[in-house]
């Protein structure tokens, strides 16, 4: 018995050692993590690329930077040496300011992008999942983003879908624990901004992203309706079950903000936004600017990122400030 217990111990020494991969090194295994409504094997990655702000974010938020080969930076980003993680972007390649392209993808090397639907990933620049499925590219999209994403869509709530990418990257790159402590964490910091939003109906509010002819604003599916809803206001627009949409002026006088939430951009600053509204017709006698209840959300505080809990903590202070 002693015998046969110990050849099938060397046994397996010998299958080990003749590369019994999933045994030796268990991160070369596959898994299976949803990418929107698709179930996608992953192996580790060990060069990624990430698309504006959030993408990276996520990333050095589960402490992943050593796996992270560079990031794309578009202008309506901030500087990254405003990030509370501008000491891991500075370990790592900025490797454009345009927006993300596969030739960037090529030219990295990589086997990891992140982006999202209709924002980094695009069928009209030619830089979508499935064609660098077909270079041996990983992609991973944010739930945030997946709520139109053609033929495998996922629709979740802004928050819910943060904490889902983070819970997914987490299986991704085998940080399961460290993925749960964050989501925990940020979790109790969205509930304790809840339980203290200010009683009574809440706050109407309107984003102003951009656009003069028509306004950009925030539909339903974004994380500054959840920021809004969560601290204790009301997005005039949250009916529209959309991303990113442009609306009519009328429509935006005819909902009577208390408060404009400006976003922030790099290239498109808040005070030029801020003039703007003053002066124009269709907005300079709504009652947020008459008592010039305006609150400046950064720009990765908005899009889909840890972020946003620091942009939901401060506009529930906000609100608090107001003389209703």
């Amino acid at each position: 018995m002693k015998r046969a217990l110990a050849t099938a111990a060397g046994a397996m020494l010998v299958l080990t050692a003749c590369g019994a991969e999933v045994e030796s090194d268990p991160a070369a295994a596959k898994r299976k993590v949803k990418r929107c409504g698709e179930t996608v094997e992953y192996s580790v990655p060990k060069r990624a690329v990430a698309y504006e702000g959030g993408s990276a974010d996520k990333l050095f938020s589960l402490g992943l930077t050593e796996h992270v080969h560079g990031y794309v930076m578009p202008p309506a980003n901030p500087p990254v040496t405003e990030s509370p993680w501008a000491a891991e972007y500075a370990k790592v390649r900025m490797l454009s300011d345009d927006l993300l392209n596969k030739e960037i993808v090529v030219q990295a090397k990589s086997d990891f992008v992140v982006a999202g639907w209709n924002s980094g990933f695009s069928q009209q620049r030619g830089i979508t999942p499935q064609i660098l499925d077909g270079l041996g590219v990983q992609s991973f999209m944010h739930a945030e983003s997946c709520f139109n994403y053609p033929g495998h869509p996922e629709k979740i709530t802004p928050f819910e879908a943060l904490f889902t990418d983070l819970q997914r990257l987490g299986r991704i790159f085998r940080v399961e624990d460290r993925a749960d402590r964050l989501v925990t964490d940020l979790r109790k910091r969205v509930e304790a901004v809840r339980a203290a939003a200010p009683k009574g109906d809440p706050v109407p509010v309107f984003l102003y992203d951009s656009g003069t002819d028509q306004p950009l604003t925030a539909g339903a599916q974004v994380p500054p309706t959840d920021i809004i809803r969560t601290a204790g206001g009301r997005n005039v627009f949250d009916h529209l079950q959309q991303r990113w949409s442009q609306v009519g002026w009328e429509a935006v006088t005819s909902a009577q903000p208390e408060v404009i939430m400006i976003l922030d951009y790099g290239d498109q600053p808040a005070a030029k936004k801020i003039d703007f509204l003053r002066k124009s017709p269709h907005t300079r006698d709504l009652p947020a600017i008459k008592k010039d209840n305006i609150f400046i959300l950064d720009y990765n505080e908005g899009i889909s990122g840890p972020r946003n809990i620091d942009g939901l903590e401060k506009f529930g202070k906000y609100l608090h400030s107001l003389d209703r």
